[in-house]
This record gives structure tokens, C-alpha cells and sequence, in this order.
């Protein structure tokens, strides 16, 4: 039986995340069905994350154990027609058996999309957020490099996380703009529950003046989740980049 990595995107709008849940549709979900489908077996996917209800993902990777004979973009193209049209494997790979898609898992890119016009626009509904007043990108990217290094992000972690350790290394962030998009991006070793979300809230009340533009450095060292911002709607959220080390997710032989 081989361990097979399958990376996929989706368009999170009409699931609740990643994970499968007993009254709610999930990404994981629908991809065990089209296995099942597929293979005869309903096998067990295990993702490289947990995504909240409403995310999105241009680069997902889960794992699954299977016997099937289907092999490279035969297995991709067999699980593409019976997946919804929402989701959609790109690649598949035999990797090690002892690979684990979360665990080694050396870091992440996120990015989080800002629909900046004055007028609602029917095509964003869904995937990026609409503020209407305007944004300053290079005030929110002088503001957006307080996060990078190694800190105690606790202050940006949902209330009532258990996570226990809650110090991570970002290697990334930034805020750049595209015509009326304003997009932060960022990458990390790791992140806790709802932190970009958070560190986007804490930049979009940096740009009403409700925080200092300096703020986010005594917000870091406070782990005090009353100083940070709001929790920006998890609609504008792409998982956009999961990175492992090659021997990690080496292919042991073409699938």
C-alpha cells in the first residue's frame, strides 16, 4: 500500500474548513467521497492544516494511504470528475511512509485579499473583503514588518485556543496593492487559530487610527488578545503555500 500526496485547491466558500464535521459539508469530506468513488475505499485523508469554514486554498496538501493502480495525472483527472467543481486535485505523488503532511510541514504562506473600491463588486463577493474607504498599502507594510521574527504571538490567537506553546517565526509579511486589491501576505513556520485573521484586523484598525501605527510590538509583548484588532472575515483568507524540505515529500517512485 502506498502513501500518496495529493495537493489540490479549493474554493472554501460553501464548506465549513478542512475538517470533517458530523452536521456541516467539509473539504475533506467531499475528497474521501471522490476516493471512495474512485477506489472502492472510503480511505483516510489527513491534511496538511485545519482551514476555517469559508477559506480558501491554492495550495493544499493531504495524504492517503491506498492500493489504488491508478497513477500521476490519471488518479488527478479520475478524482477532478466526481469532485465538485469547487475542489481540485493538481497533483499526486508516492511519498515515504512515515510522511506526514501537517508534521513536517516547514512552513506556510498565507495571503489575504482587501477589495479597496467604492462600490461593491459582485465578482469579490466571496473571496475578498470590501473596504470602501482608503487604504494607505505603504503605511499598513511599514506597520505589517513589526510581525516578522520570533515572537509570542498569544495576543493574536482566538480566545480559548489550547495551544500551549504560542511562539512562531515569520519569515514574511508585507501589504502590497494590485489596481484595488490590497493583499497581505504572509509566511510562517507555523500560525495559531485565526492569526492571520487577527493580524489583518489589527492592520485595518491601524489604518483608522483605532491603533497606533507603532502598536504592534507592544501588542506582541503584551500576549493580550484585548490589544490586538478585530478578526477579519475569514472569506479574504488563501492557504497559498505549504513548504517542505524535498526529502520530505520526495516522490519514492512515479505514481
Amino acid at each position: 500500500m502506498a502513501r500518496i500526496l495529493l495537493t489540490l485547491r479549493y474554493d472554501g466558500t460553501r464548506y465549513h474548513g478542512w475538517q470533517v464535521q458530523p452536521n456541516a459539508v467539509t473539504v475533506q469530506e467531499v475528497l474521501q467521497d471522490a476516493v471512495e468513488r474512485i477506489t472502492g475505499v472510503r480511505s483516510g485523508i489527513t491534511g496538511c492544516s485545519r482551514t476555517d469554514a469559508g477559506v480558501h486554498a491554492n495550495m493544499f496538501c493531504c495524504a492517503m494511504d491506498s492500493d489504488t493502480p491508478l497513477r500521476g495525472d490519471k488518479l488527478c483527472k479520475a478524482l477532478n470528475a466526481v469532485l465538485p467543481r469547487d475542489v481540485a486535485v493538481y497533483e499526486a505523488k508516492e511519498v515515504a511512509q512515515e510522511f506526514h503532511p501537517r508534521y513536517d510541514a516547514r512552513g506556510k504562506r498565507y495571503e489575504y485579499r482587501l477589495y479597496n473600491g467604492q462600490h461593491r463588486h459582485p465578482f469579490y463577493e466571496g473571496y475578498a473583503v470590501h473596504i470602501n474607504r482608503p487604504l494607505n498599502a505603504e503605511l499598513l507594510d511599514r506597520a505589517a514588518k513589526d510581525y516578522l521574527g520570533t515572537h509570542d504571538f498569544a495576543a493574536f490567537c482566538a480566545s480559548g485556543s489550547s495551544v500551549e506553546d504560542t511562539v512562531r517565526t515569520v519569515s514574511h509579511a508585507a501589504v502590497r496593492r494590485e489596481g484595488d486589491l490590497v493583499i497581505f501576505s504572509v509566511a510562517a513556520d507555523g500560525f495559531l487559530y485565526n492569526m492571520v485573521r487577527i493580524m489583518v484586523g489589527t492592520l485595518l484598525d491601524i489604518s483608522t487610527g483605532r491603533i497606533a501605527s507603532d502598536a504592534i510590538p507592544d501588542i506582541l509583548a503584551s500576549c493580550d488578545r484585548d490589544r490586538a484588532g478585530v478578526t477579519a472575515p475569514a472569506c479574504g483568507l488563501y492557504l497559498q503555500e505549504v513548504y517542505y524540505e524535498r526529502s520530505d515529500a520526495d516522490v519514492t517512485q512515479d505514481i
